[in-house]
């Protein structure tokens, strides 16, 4: 029976919506992921399978390598005079995409499809409907059009293996039974997928993954799939009582975090994962500061294969810099297989042909690697040691920062010639944003890498990082974005347009540039990332100033901006823009879901949730917590991964309850660290029951 709160729901959808919907009804498991197109050819479709880390090619245009595909089934047209009533369910419980189409002559097709959360790279499809409307034959694969492809068959089973010019590729085994029952036809399909490197040939692995799914059948890999998908829930969920559609919203972003990035081995998470062809693929700061933190407290070993592709790329990054006549290591802003830098130079805005900076200029990125490492270790790990390369990446970034800025005569150290998040202003000075995460990154290489590294170089890098300059205002309690900034025209986006808007296009480039208008939060970012390297109570100053001039012209922009207001006591306003973020790809709200899922805002609606509404925080091994709840949601219970825990928090009017399911020490903000055993009262005059679960 059909569930509203775990279902996603198009019918008859609109041809111009049919891309959005494919990015929306994406499947996925181990890094492999299957566009939800419909199963026969229509114009526009996107029918798209693909590997996250394996790449066309290495140039910055070359994007993920289409896969064989699996989904395309050979139906009857219906006629050009009629109107099938077509509907689609993503089962976000089951994370299963049913179809039924009824035509004009009342013939019905179904199918069922799923990519098991069982066996990483399996997929399953089952079709049925009358004979003359599904054909027989056609084969489990095709290969992707224009594709460099081999096939044959081996022990009964097709095979397609798809190769790139660097000779990595990927290839499927799969097989198909048709039964015909009087005038019912039915097709099932099993098809494997394994990446194809010249060490590990794909055909061997696509075996291991098939394995004995033959035998077992559709009907019991869809139980197994299914079995995945329950614990999952039960470990990881949301509930919003008298809030349906922000439950739903969250609960798509959780399917879609594990449905794109849920892989253990090394996960390379572009900007649409593997929903969409969107920014070739390539991997940024959204990985790392927007997607990582939400894996942490949901698939904490998926966090650590993003991780993993980080530190196996650290001497890219060293190449990176010693290019740039630096020191260390600089992460590339835009990254792909081998980790060099593959950000296109140019690129088209409003019709015109303009340079591309960020990959010169957006340098904040390597502290944002540093900073993924240290948040990840301190979620899951609490005061362990830090892992040798996890401190290997914090010094090596660290040393590039001590080699990028410069020092003026009265020793105060600056970072010129930079992009800080808001990218509507390029080539600023002293970026509080990426100035604040340089020293902090110093910070925390020197605090970690103690035990290892000179202790001449750590004093340095704390020197360096006492001597940065942050352009805060202690007045006004404002740090000012970039030196120059509050000399810049004072424009309001409410003056101009209603956000989320693209303001570049609508005042054009000069005019924003030479304004106070910006893309996304930059300031705030820091207050987001490093709360305890901000001075203390800057929060509210902050976001009071820089809401009203930020256009959330980036996807990016209004989750994290909802999470600082929630964090800045201003709960209603934050809900607001969350029902922004929450909508953002479900409703296509930037005209860019075609392209693929917003992976950044899908991360940052769960960290809304975790870090802003509930303020969850982890401090030396203790979780906590500092809610604030909207004045729409009475209650909010939300269950997650924590320092080697599964724990949920339910959050009410008057009491805060965390359940865990080993001992655990927590509390609220300011109040005393708790045991997970006794209902304690706080001194805030809320109850807080701290206690193991019995589940």
């Amino acid at each position: 029976m059909l569930d509203p709160d775990w279902s996603v729901i198009e019918v008859s959808s609109d041809p111009l919506r049919r891309r959005i919907t494919e990015a929306l009804f994406t499947l996925g498991a181990g890094g492999f992921g299957t566009r939800g197109s419909v199963e026969e050819p229509v114009p526009d479709s996107v029918e798209l399978v693909v590997c996250a880390g394996v790449y066309a090619g290495p140039g910055p245009t070359d994007g993920l390598l289409p896969c064989p595909t699996w989904t395309a089934l050979d139906i009857d047209p219906a006629g050009d005079d009629e109107a099938p009533d077509d509907h689609r369910v993503l089962d976000l419980r089951t994370g299963v995409l049913e179809r039924t189409t009824t035509r004009a002559d009342g013939a019905v097709l179904r199918t069922l499809r799923f990519a098991s959360a069982a066996r990483p790279g399996l997929v399953c499809l089952r079709a049925s409907g009358p004979a003359d409307v599904l054909r027989a034959g056609g084969g489990p694969l095709r290969a992707p059009k224009g594709a460099v492809s081999t096939s044959g068959t081996t022990r009964g089973r097709q095979w397609v293996r798809v190769v790139a010019p660097s000779g990595t590729g990927v290839v499927a085994l799969g097989t198909e039974q048709v039964q015909l029952t009087g005038t019912t036809r039915e097709v099932s399909r099993i098809a494997a997928y394994a990446p194809d490197r010249p060490r590990t040939p794909g055909l061997a692995g696509a075996r291991t993954v098939f394995d004995d799914a033959d035998e077992v059948g559709i009907d019991g890999l869809l139980e197994e799939h299914r079995a995945v998908w329950e614990r999952r829930w039960a470990t990881v969920d949301v509930a919003i009582p008298g809030d349906p559609d922000a439950q739903l919203a969250a609960r798509f972003a959780l399917f879609q975090l594990w449905t794109n990035v849920a892989r253990h081995d090394e996960m390379a998470a572009g900007a649409r994962g593997v929903s969409g062809s969107g920014y070739s693929g390539h991997v940024f700061w959204d990985a790392d500061v927007f997607v990582l933190p939400a894996m942490t407290t949901i698939d904490p070993r998926a966090a650590a294969a993003m991780i993993r592709y980080r530190c196996r790329r650290l001497d890219a990054a060293r190449r990176w810099a010693r290019a740039a006549g630096r020191s260390g290591a600089r992460f590339p802003w835009e990254s792909a297989a081998s980790g060099a830098d593959v950000t296109p130079r140019e690129g088209a805005l409003g019709g015109q042909l303009v340079p591309i900076l960020t990959g010169v200029e957006e340098e904040h990125i390597t502290a944002d690697v540093a900073w993924a490492l240290a948040h990840h270790h301190a979620w899951s790990h609490g005061g362990a040691p830090m892992p040798r390369n996890h401190r290997a990446v914090l010094s090596e970034t660290a040393r590039y920062w001590a080699s990028r800025v410069t020092s003026d005569g009265d020793g105060a150290a600056h970072i010129a010639g930079v992009i800080g998040p808001d990218e509507y202003h390029e080539d600023v000075d002293d970026n509080a944003f990426t100035n604040g995460m340089a020293r902090w990154n110093l910070r925390a290489a020197a605090r970690h890498a103690a035990m290892s590294a000179d202790p001449a170089e750590i004093t340095h890098w704390r020197e360096v990082a006492d001597r940065i300059v942050d352009g805060y205002d202690p007045v006004s309690g404002v740090y000012e974005q970039f030196r120059g900034y509050f000399a810049l025209e004072r424009l309001l986006v409410a003056e101009v347009a209603t956000p989320p808007v693209a303001i570049d296009l609508v005042l054009g480039r000069e005019r924003v540039r030479a304004s106070q208008l910006i893309k996304q939060p930059d300031v705030l970012m820091l207050h987001h990332l490093v709360p305890d390297d901000v001075r203390p109570g800057s929060l509210r100053p902050n976001v009071d100033f820089y809401g009203p001039r930020t256009a959330h012209g980036s996807s990016l922009s209004p989750a994290v901006t909802a999470s600082l207001l929630a964090r800045a006591g201003r709960a209603d306003d934050a809900l607001a823009l969350f029902r922004v973020a929450a909508r953002l790809d479900l409703d296509d709200r930037s005209g860019m879901t075609a392209a693929g899922l917003h992976l950044a805002n899908i991360g940052g609606l769960w960290q809304c949730l975790v870090g802003g509404f509930l303020g969850a925080t982890v401090r030396d091994g203790v979780l906590v917590l500092d809610p604030h709840l909207p004045a729409a949601w009475p209650e909010l219970e939300l269950r997650l991964r924590c320092l080697g825990r599964r724990i949920r928090v339910r959050v009410d009017r008057g009491d805060v309850v965390v359940d865990s399911d080993r001992p655990l020490r927590a509390g609220l903000a300011g109040g005393p660290v708790l045991d997970v055993h006794a209902p304690t009262e706080l001194a805030s005059g809320r109850v807080v029951a701290i206690r193991r679960s019995s589940s």
